[in-house]
């Protein structure tokens, strides 16, 4: 019968079987008969309602296939290859681009609840007294630019898009996508950006109360202060061939430490009590240049996992050269007269090669006393702390605001003050950075009104929540691909599928289900016309380039070569 006039329903049409899969029931055939009525002007038409609840419309998997494969693939960042042997595990048979596009179709569903959710995180956030906005954009080489925007009161990824850079004009529609979602944030964290800056004047006005991230601001202002010094390093290390000379000593070498172990291990104990056999004392030369030259390439490993300005691998390189060269001195009058000892005079020639450098070595000396400086910055700002372990987990610790201004203050007059920095060129620059920047690098807590009365909220100083959550994208890129680049991964990624993040926080969870018990009862709730809008439209972010055009456009002599062509064509 039908519900609205209460006439009996006919027959339109029954569906021919297609065979669908779930992971509680297992394969099975599919035969629906869709039920009209002719009576109504609607010409309403009936469909399974069970079935519905089960599998999506014209799909032939169900919802517990598409939250399972969704949940491996962008949570437990298993491969397309592992999700398809797990589902073949449980009765589900589905090819490699059936399960990748089960989890494009997951991260639609998610989405879309997301976005049908806005209005209840919204009233969830106003019980803090609102959020904090910190955005940041993520990207690799000449891609796309992966935009997020959290709430750092509860670490809630609110919303994502890919934008082509980081200019206001990109930046805009996404900003009013948060504003219509969850209203005006109490502050926005971001880095220097000025694309970041107008997009944030535009969409919320001049009276939103925008905040620098201490860690960029020291970043950028670490990068103006020691680039130039130490791409100089760079580019002498390289053209003095200094990894190469070090890594072809260590290559003849190879062959002498594989042989003798039980001599290296001696060497590595250092027990001056050991006595050393007369063929041990004939390759302890080679041994010792051999963990000489490894010790000085290690140098380029050495670092706190912040990057640059923070860690200065090529640094720590050329000052292990010195070092090195210093005690390959001193093992050759160990060895004066020795045969054996070419290893050592070898490598004392390829260090001394390096050593000599000239322009190398007034860039090293430039750059230490610029290390001291904005190391005594870094210190007075309490941010990526040397040797601190936790690498870009580091949140600048929960130290009174107040007491950083000070510190800094106090920095910044010693600077001023000195007759060799004051007002000199890359220390000048760095001094009107922090006077441009002062009063949104030091914010005093902002006062918000909840349902439980007037609060004060200090605003986090760095924005490395979006730093680490960025690196864990990457991180699962690389577990799920085995590909360090992500440039591929972030032009065919959905911009949402960090959303999955979110799904383990169980107050998010609980705010999402809205009363549901599972992901796949609520997204048995979601249109299936709603998730194929919200596929295509991810796909509409990005200008599209065929790629004949883009072949062409890599050419450095296209245009005239064009010209050339069409003349000839249309003659």
């Amino acid at each position: 019968m039908c519900p609205a006039c209460g006439n009996a329903l006919k027959v339109q049409k029954t569906s021919v079987g297609r065979l669908v899969h779930t992971l509680h029931i297992g394969a099975f055939l599919v035969r629906e008969t869709v039920l009209l009525c002719d009576s109504c002007d609607e010409r309403r038409t009936f469909r399974s309602e069970e079935l519905r609840r089960i599998i999506p419309e014209k799909s032939n998997f169900g919802y517990d296939v598409i939250v399972y494969a969704g949940r491996r693939i962008f949570h437990d960042n298993r491969s397309i290859a592992e999700v398809q042997a797990e589902l073949r595990a449980g009765n589900v048979s589905a090819s490699d681009s059936e399960v990748e596009f089960l989890g494009r179709k997951f991260i639609a569903y998610l989405s879309v609840a997301h976005r049908r959710a806005a209005s209840r995180l919204r009233e969830a956030m106003k019980n803090n007294g609102g959020y904090m906005l910190h955005i940041d954009a993520t990207c690799e080489g000449g891609g796309p630019m992966l935009l997020s925007g959290m709430d750092a009161i509860t670490s809630t990824i609110l919303w994502n898009r890919k934008i082509p850079t980081e200019k206001a004009e990109h930046v805009v529609p996404f900003l009013k996508e948060v504003d219509e979602m969850y209203g005006r944030p109490i502050v926005v964290v971001a880095d220097m950006s000025a694309g970041f800056e107008n997009a944030v004047r535009e969409v919320f006005g001049d009276g939103m109360r925008m905040l620098i991230c201490h860690f960029h601001f020291l970043r950028d202002v670490g990068k103006d202060l020691l680039a130039k010094d130490y791409e100089t390093i760079r580019k002498r290390l390289r053209k003095d061939k200094a990894s190469r000379g070090l890594r072809y000593r260590i290559g003849a070498l190879r062959k002498v430490v594989d042989d003798n172990q039980d001599t290296l291990a001696k060497l590595e104990a250092g027990n001056p009590a050991v006595e050393l056999a007369d063929e041990e004392r004939a390759v302890m030369p080679a041994l010792a240049a051999y963990t000489i030259a490894q010790w000085t390439l290690d140098g380029k490993n050495v670092g706190d996992a912040y990057g640059f300005p923070f860690d200065r691998p090529l640094m720590s390189f050329a000052s292990r050269v010195e070092e090195a060269l210093r005690r390959t001195e001193q093992l050759k009058r160990l060895f004066p007269d020795d045969k054996n000892n070419t290893p050592i005079y070898k490598l004392a020639v390829t260090l001394r090669k390096i050593v000599d450098d000239k322009v190398l070595r007034r860039a090293v000396s430039n750059l230490e006393d610029k290390i001291k400086m904005f190391d005594k910055l870094r210190k007075a700002m309490r941010i990526a702390p040397e040797s601190g372990g936790n690498g870009l987990n580091d949140d600048g610790g929960g130290e009174p605001i107040e007491k950083i201004e000070r510190r800094v203050v106090v920095f910044r007059e010693s600077v001023v003050k000195n007759p060799k920095t004051r007002g000199a060129g890359e220390y000048g620059k760095m001094i009107a950075q922090m006077d441009k920047y002062w009063d949104r690098l030091f914010a005093d807590p902002v006062t918000v009104e909840t349902p439980n009365g007037t609060i004060s909220i200090q605003p986090q100083r760095t924005n490395n929540i979006m730093e680490q959550f960025f690196r864990g994208v990457r991180r699962a890129h690389r577990r799920r691909t085995g590909n360090n680049s992500m440039k591929t991964r972030l032009k065919a990624m959905d911009a949402n599928a960090v959303l999955v993040k979110n799904i383990e926080n169980k107050q998010y969870l609980e705010i999402l289900l809205d009363g549901k018990k599972s992901l796949e009862e609520l997204f048995s709730d979601i249109d299936i016309k709603d998730i194929r809008e919200e596929m295509c439209r991810d796909r509409e972010q990005e200008e599209r380039i065929p790629p004949q055009v883009r072949r062409m456009i890599k050419r450095d002599n296209f245009p005239s070569e064009m010209v050339k062509s069409l003349k000839l064509m249309l003659n």
